[in-house]
């Protein structure tokens, strides 16, 4: 049985490794050990994992400004998918964002990632004609 947990530091080296594995092309500041202290810092209760005998399987991040949720860090370890594991995290990511009076949820998709595309339409996300832009500050 799969279980959706908030992230623990017991967590860390197994989500490095999973990130490492899946995120393979993610800049410096998308990996573990800067985006976790940042997660942690900031609504730690929104950064969950699925764990099945004490084994990570996934990971999922949330986030709500009071205004809008967002949704990052969707992974699952390669040799478990198939098994509903991306879809229990992202339901449990947005249960616990509605509890917070959070009523949009917004995704970001690599146009290159067909796959992640594909999945995220298939849990009822529509593409919007949006200009996704951003700014590093440091």
């Amino acid at each position: 049985m799969v279980d959706i947990l908030p992230f623990r530091a017991t967590h860390f080296d197994a989500v490095d490794r999973l990130w490492r594995t899946v995120f393979t092309d993610d800049p410096a500041h998308s990996h573990a050990a800067v985006a976790i202290p940042h997660k942690l810092a900031v609504q730690p209760d929104l950064f969950l994992v699925a764990v099945e005998r004490a084994q990570l399987l996934g990971t999922i991040m949330a986030g709500y400004d009071g205004h809008r949720g967002w949704l990052y860090k969707l992974c699952v370890d390669p040799d478990a998918r198939g098994r509903g594991i991306a879809r229990m995290l992202v339901r449990a990511a947005e249960a616990r964002l509605a509890d917070l009076g959070c009523i949009k949820v917004n995704i970001q998709v690599r146009d290159t990632n067909v796959a992640a595309a594909a999945f995220w339409a298939h849990l009822g996300f529509c593409e919007e004609p949006r200009i996704s832009m951003g700014r590093h500050l440091a």
